[in-house]
């Protein structure tokens, strides 16, 4: 990554490379999915849909038996709703953030329901092709219609929401209203951060970039306390009683409770095989593979998982009775190992909340499990991001050799990370020739970094010229560095009035460089705003250099925690020159004995 790490300076972003994981490599079979989704009889009216269908998490049976409780108005509910009614009018991405079973999907349906009661609910299902639908909607004249997207990051990519297709949607002013978890969302965020490591999500970082975003956090606050304590359902009253450190909708989907047992069943004579068991399926879904998996599958994996967690010495249970308990289901909600139509999936709280590394093995596995395209492409993307870069060739180098351009600029992006740099250009030369733009993008990065800078600016500015915003952000990079500073700053602001937040950084930088501090800060705090990490310390530095050191120690703090490397001695640096040298040397030990990224 071609960047500043300058002890105690600034933090400039550069972005490298195209996407690996944005791409699905195949289009959606021609069936069900397609002729839903031109089939408007068959989208729900808002007012009769259901909180279930949506997606919402269940929580036990109430007295009545109904199977989720009365909604307690979140404090999130009067952007969103602000958010949505601006969307049904003009057009545009609605996203709700959060943790999983924060209650992201409850609070957009309640949305929806009361504000657009007699839109019809296009709720595509996953794997279905969205271009066509723009068409459709535009065929049925003046239908009123919301789009459904429930965990957004099944629909980003290629075939999926694609920018052009939500594109499409804002000029017929049809509201996209979805919900995305934080891992995901933070993961194509990332793409926006810079390094070849992280740029895996473009096409999917250009339409959060588009998306009003509502953060809802997992713990509720004082307020939503309080008016979930007016509630007279039981359900909620004893979440209110017993959550403690959880949130509250997050203890009515028992989250907190399935992973406790899921952890403490691994002990000597617990139930180490039906831990095995969901250990299997959350592995097989956090190396790219979607569920549900067949019980064979699941079998043949959550052996060599139990195996790895001590074998014979746990004195495992049968199978039958393994398969029993991670199936049972807990306080009348859900269960560890979810059973659907065709086999069984992970409950997705287990699937966030492990931080493990997936093994190479299972990664491999869900290769060799893959049904499609879009699975090798999903499985890629882990790969890629999770350093099992023998696995991500494996699955994205078949679909390149078919003649896919994408794949190949992807194939293009792992070569270059194993050090076979030729045959990356070669492969970005291909796709470029036959008008592929994220190539041309690609391989004006390698050239670039090879020192053939003004091939690599011809590249660039050809792909600038349509649109790629990437490639401006970079052939801005590309001419600051070579004393263009007023076509840079021109091109900077470009990308950073579309949303593009290292633009937003290297403008400001560029601008303090020059003396137009005000402007600057102004920059940086947009870019701080919306979750920057190169940002938030380069206004702390910009802050400590005016003397306001206890605005800047704020920012030196949230940078440190979320692991940014110059933040952490930058704040190391802060704390001698005020004499808190002990706790300065602890940061600086404790960055020692970090692990690199």
């Amino acid at each position: 990554m071609a960047a500043n790490h300058i002890s105690g300076g600034e933090q400039r972003d550069v972005i490298q490379a195209q996407s690996i994981g944005s791409v699905t490599f195949g289009a959606a079979q021609a069936g069900a999915p397609q002729r839903y989704l031109q089939d408007p009889d068959r989208w729900p009216l808002a007012r009769d849909w259901d909180a279930l269908a949506a997606g919402a998490h269940r929580a036990r049976p109430g007295k009545d038996g109904s199977k989720l409780p009365p909604y307690v108005a979140r404090d999130i509910d009067e952007e969103l709703r602000e958010r949505v009614r601006e969307a049904a009018e003009e057009g545009g991405l609605v996203l709700v953030v959060g943790d999983s079973t924060a209650g992201k999907t409850r609070a957009a349906f309640e949305a929806i329901r009361e504000l657009l009661p007699e839109y019809r609910v296009l709720a595509p299902p996953v794997g279905a092709r969205l271009r066509p639908a723009p068409e459709a909607l535009e065929a049925c004249g003046h239908l009123r219609c919301v789009v459904w997207l429930d965990d957004l990051e099944q629909y980003l990519g290629p075939e999926g929401l694609e920018p052009e297709v939500l594109a499409e949607f804002v000029r017929l002013r049809v509201p996209v209203v979805a919900t995305m978890r934080l891992k995901p969302y933070e993961t194509f965020s990332a793409a926006d951060e810079g390094g070849a490591a992280q740029s895996w999500a473009g096409l999917g970082a250009r339409v959060l970039r588009t998306a009003e975003v509502v953060d809802l956090d997992r713990l509720w606050s004082e307020g939503e306390l309080a008016r979930a304590g007016d509630c007279d359902d039981s359900r909620i009253a004893d979440a209110v009683v017993h959550h403690g450190t959880y949130g509250i909708a997050e203890y009515m989907a028992a989250g907190p409770v399935v992973m406790q047992e899921w952890r403490r069943a691994r002990r000597v004579c617990g139930h180490a095989r039906g831990a095995a068991l969901v250990t299997a399926a959350v592995d097989l879904s956090r190396a790219g593979l979607r569920g549900p998996y067949s019980r064979g599958l699941l079998v043949e994996v959550h052996e060599r998982c139990l195996a790895e967690a001590g074998g014979s010495v746990l004195r495992p249970e049968g199978l039958e009775e393994a398969f029993a308990w991670a199936s049972g289901v807990r306080l009348g909600v859900t269960s560890p190992l979810v059973p659907m139509a065709e086999g069984w999936s992970a409950f997705d709280y287990l699937v966030d909340g492990t931080e493990s590394a997936v093994p190479d093995w299972v990664r491999e596995t869900a290769l060799a499990h893959a049904a499609g395209d879009d699975d090798r492409s999903a499985i890629a993307t882990s790969a890629y991001r999770g350093g099992a870069l023998h696995v991500a060739e494996a699955a994205v180098r078949p679909l390149a050799d078919k003649g896919d351009t994408r794949a190949a600029c992807n194939l293009a992006l792992v070569l270059d990370k194993t050090g076979r740099t030729e045959e990356a250009e070669t492969l970005c030369r291909h796709a470029h020739e036959k008008g592929q733009l994220h190539a041309t993008f690609s391989l004006a990065h390698l050239l670039s970094r090879s020192g053939l800078t003004e091939e690599a600016e011809t590249l660039y500015r050809h792909a600038h010229s349509r649109g790629h915003l990437n490639a401006t952000f970079n052939l801005a990079h590309l001419l600051n560095e070579s004393g263009r500073t007023e076509e840079a700053e021109t091109l900077y602001r470009h990308a950073h009035s579309r949303g593009h937040l290292n633009a937003t950084n290297n403008l400001a930088l560029l601008l303090a460089d020059a003396g137009r501090v005000e402007e600057a800060e102004t920059l940086y705090r947009q870019a701080y705003e919306k979750g920057h990490l190169n940002a938030t310390n380069n206004l702390a530095i910009l802050l400590k250099r005016a003397g306001r050191t206890d605005e800047a120690e704020t920012l030196y703090r949230q940078a440190h925690d979320r692991g940014h490397p110059n933040a952490t001695n930058n704040l190391a640096i802060l704390l001698d020159e005020t004499g808190r040298t002990q706790e300065a040397e602890a940061l600086r030990r404790q960055a020692a004995d970090s692990p690199p990224d």
